[in-house]
């Protein structure tokens, strides 16, 4: 058996898999009452809540702050070493949020393990329990094997991406095909849209790793044009019908690209591999049915996609071209709202990218072309 397809036996995601062995752990350490994964994105230095199984107490979802913020757990990133606090309420101060809210749940001892992938800092693996002193030699030695395997299946899900990504770069290189998206369109628009899917947390009821997921595959939405000849893809004036079709290819392109890779890692059949493709291949459709190339139309199109759809308009129309100026954020807006009213776009996602354009103004800033 593939470590993927034993993974997969533990549960469809991230999610269903931590609550399984947190299952298992607990026949051996009944105190144990929360298992949660903090992901670390090192281009932002942001430790951001991803996936967790909470038996007791009230969960802590949608959070961020900076890792250099917290000494204790730089410390421990820094090291590869565990940290074992045996009575939380004499350790930790209630001064950062988490802290405070560790306290109040009233959790009483914990284990903290550092996650890496391929020698990178990833993320912490947080063990709670409502005991003092519950985390002897021997349950440490069963938690570090539960953290290999928590390991193991971010590895999975973040090398599907990453391979996607890789092999797109390789081939733009090996056949000169110029820059057609900058890589500061493709974090603004991935930011774009995790704003709004954040925004949209608690009306969908979204997880913090599908939110994640999400804003990862966001950037890999136009891979079909490392397909598109350069004659058509950097035309400075209007494509002719023939043109306009080649360029359209593009999305079935990508699916295919995606496709191929997923399956060459087995992952053709997991949920984060359905995500990918999602959004690959439907980021021009639009809920009347008159984007490509399927035609979809209503709920056929994706949550995922919707959003993804409105964060790349909205940074076409806020960014510079050869053949136009940025949009203020009020004329993009106007223009999304026209596009709702025409019924092309999900209004629930312009309204939620609407109401962050603080957020916005600081990402255009710190994500210059």
């Amino acid at each position: 058996m593939t470590v993927a397809n034993s993974l997969a036996s533990l549960g469809n995601n991230l999610t269903q898999r931590l609550h399984s062995l947190h299952q298992r752990a607990l026949s051996v350490a009944p105190a144990l009452s929360r298992v949660a994964f903090a992901l670390y994105d090192n281009k932002t230095d942001l430790l951001k809540t991803y996936i967790h199984s909470t038996h007791q107490g009230h969960a802590l979802t949608h959070y961020q702050f900076k890792l250099s913020d917290s000494p204790s757990l730089s410390k421990i990133a820094e090291s590869a070493e565990p940290r074992l606090i045996e009575n939380i309420q004499e350790t930790l101060s209630n001064k950062a949020t988490h802290s405070q809210w560790l306290l109040e749940q009233g959790y009483r001892s914990s284990y903290t393990v550092p996650l890496y992938n391929r020698g990178e800092f990833i993320g912490v693996l947080f063990f709670d329990a409502d005991q003092c002193d519950v985390f002897d030699l021997q349950l440490q030695k069963e938690l570090l094997l539960i953290s290999n395997l928590i390991a193991m299946a971010l590895a999975l899900e973040f090398d599907a991406i990453r391979s996607i990504t890789a092999s797109t770069e390789v081939a733009n290189e090996f056949i000169h095909l110029r820059d057609f998206e900058t890589g500061a369109h493709l974090e603004r628009m991935a930011l774009y849209t995790q704003l709004i899917a954040n925004q949209l947390a608690e009306k969908y009821q979204l997880t913090d790793e599908y939110i994640e997921r999400v804003y990862r595959a966001a950037p890999l939405h136009d891979i079909g044009k490392i397909g598109i000849p350069d004659s058509i893809l950097l035309k400075p004036g209007k494509l002719d019908q023939q043109e306009w079709q080649n360029m359209q290819s593009h999305v079935e392109k990508g699916e295919h690209i995606a496709e191929r890779i997923l399956h060459s890692l087995c992952l053709n059949d997991c949920i984060n591999s359905k995500l990918i493709i999602n959004v690959i291949g439907q980021h021009h459709e639009f809920l009347d049915g008159s984007g490509y190339p399927r035609q979809l139309s209503g709920d056929e199109i994706s949550l995922e996609a919707r959003m993804v759809t409105v964060a790349d308009i909205f940074d076409a129309l806020t960014s510079s071209r050869p053949y136009k100026h940025a949009w203020s954020l009020q004329d993009a807006f106007d223009e999304l709202y026209r596009m709702v009213e025409l019924g092309k776009i999900d209004i629930n996602c312009v309204d939620a990218l609407a109401a962050q354009q603080q957020q916005i103004l600081s990402i255009i800033k710190q994500h210059q072309d």
